[in-house]
């Protein structure tokens, strides 16, 4: 009799705690349904600028991963390399997604040098180098929030996210699990750095796919924006 009620309870217990322990596993993927935050708004765009093909290309309406090269863009290669290998080949498939290079004119035969280095002969179709005056350039990085300046050839390692609305986004709080924990004080992502393959992995394709999922979500009628992936961020 006992063992006929041990069983009974046993198996009462395991429908019970079956669904909650699914319902665990799934709470902590559902931050990559919440919005990517915006760290700054009224990002410069670059209707001033010209691609190689002496076309405009804008941030408007498009999500935009913007990196600056500089007057010596042979020593972008590693970065720009991760970024083609890691970030494009990952996204080019999805709706209005570009990646746009700014550099200083002047230097376009360098630069198309560069370009055939990364492609391999592979038509980057929505890869973009954009050719401004240096003024030009400091305007649009000046528009946007970051931890340092360009260094004195206009370049960067890092780069940076930008919506269809020139929103820059980032993270408010990029602080891991264990500093969240540990309550120590918060700090924003306003770029990735493309020297780090960690980062890029680890951080800004996540971040990506982020964006993507908000504006697929807004495209279907399903995106709340009162949802903040930064909860946990402290006043």
């Amino acid at each position: 009799m006992n063992y006929k009620k041990v069983k009974r309870y046993t198996v009462l217990g395991i429908l019970f705690f079956l669904p909650v322990t699914f319902l665990l596993f799934l709470y902590p993927a559902t931050h990559n349904y919440t919005p990517l935050d915006i760290v700054n708004t009224n990002v410069a765009d670059i209707y001033q600028f010209e691609d190689l093909s002496e076309n405009s290309v804008v941030f408007k309406d498009h999500i935009t991963v913007l990196g600056f090269i500089g007057r010596n863009p042979e020593q972008q290669l590693v970065a720009l390399s991760n970024l083609k290998e890691l970030v494009y080949d990952k996204f080019k498939g999805f709706k209005k997604f570009q990646i746009v290079v700014v550099a200083p004119k002047g230097i376009e035969s360098a630069v198309k040098e560069l370009e055939s280095e990364i492609s391999s002969y592979e038509d980057l179709k929505f890869w973009h180098y954009v050719f401004g005056e240096p003024d030009a350039i400091l305007d649009v990085y000046g528009s946007l929030k970051w931890h340092s300046n360009l260094e004195s050839d206009l370049s960067t390692d890092q780069v940076f996210v930008i919506d269809k609305d020139l929103n820059q986004r980032g993270r408010l709080d990029d602080r891991s699990e264990k500093a969240v924990e540990k309550d120590e004080t918060p700090y924003m992502l306003y770029s990735y750095d493309c020297i780090e393959v960690s980062e890029i992995k680890n951080k800004m394709n996540d971040d990506l796919r982020i964006l993507l999922t908000e504006y697929r979500q807004k495209r279907k009628g399903n995106f709340n924006s009162d949802i903040r992936r930064a909860k946990d961020l402290k006043d």
